[in-house]
Formats: C-alpha cells, sequence, structure tokens
C-alpha cells in the first residue's frame, strides 16, 4: 500500500513529486518551460513543454488557479523565476521541482528521451 503523499510544497524535491504520481494522484500539472528542442530531447514521462516565454498567457489558458502545478527548467534559477510569473499570474499551488531533469534522472525515474 502506498502511503498519502505529503501536500504540495512551494520547493519539492523529485521523490515528493513522485510520491504523488505512484499514489495516483491526477490532479497535477508537470511543465518543462525549457525550449521546445530541449523537452523534445528528453522530459520527465508525463510533463507537457510550456516555455517560460510564453508560459503565462498558456497557463491562463489552459489550467485552474488552483491547480497543482510542478515546474522545473535547466537550472533552479530558472525554476524559481517561471514559478514567480504564475504566482504573480494568480497561481496559488505552484511547485518547483528541485533539481529539475537532471534531479529526476540521477533518482533512476522514468523519462521520456535520451538524457
Amino acid at each position: 500500500m502506498i502511503p498519502i503523499p505529503e501536500a504540495l510544497k512551494s520547493k519539492s524535491s523529485v521523490h515528493d513529486l513522485k510520491r504523488r504520481l505512484d499514489w495516483g494522484e491526477p490532479a497535477l500539472t508537470i511543465i518543462d518551460v525549457r525550449s521546445r528542442d530541449s523537452f523534445n530531447a528528453c522530459r520527465i514521462t508525463g510533463a507537457v513543454s510550456i516555455p517560460t516565454e510564453g508560459l503565462v498567457e498558456r497557463a491562463l489558458n489552459n489550467l485552474d488557479l488552483t491547480r497543482d502545478i510542478y515546474l522545473y527548467d535547466s537550472t533552479d534559477e530558472g525554476t524559481t523565476f517561471a514559478a514567480g510569473l504564475l504566482k504573480k499570474a494568480g497561481y496559488q499551488n505552484v511547485a518547483e521541482l528541485l533539481g529539475g531533469l537532471k534531479a529526476w534522472n540521477v533518482s533512476g525515474f522514468q523519462i521520456e528521451g535520451t538524457y
């Protein structure tokens, strides 16, 4: 039996996200804010590509303001910047995925593409 994961944290480890996914949590979105080329080469399985440049507009058109969102970029600084944009736009449940794709891959979790 998989225990119920903790609530979303503003700075989340890859293990926090993996626990939610393993639990079967459907009410979250994983957003890769890197370039489309980087996303196409390799990404966390289930992530969607919304590069930082169009993040707020696309998010507002597609995601409820209360949706749980996990973000990652190539760097933690880029992730923090993107999270700040969404929070400023009114998103209430935004988590920065610490270490991003690299931490996910090092932990042995499933990716799509070649890292």
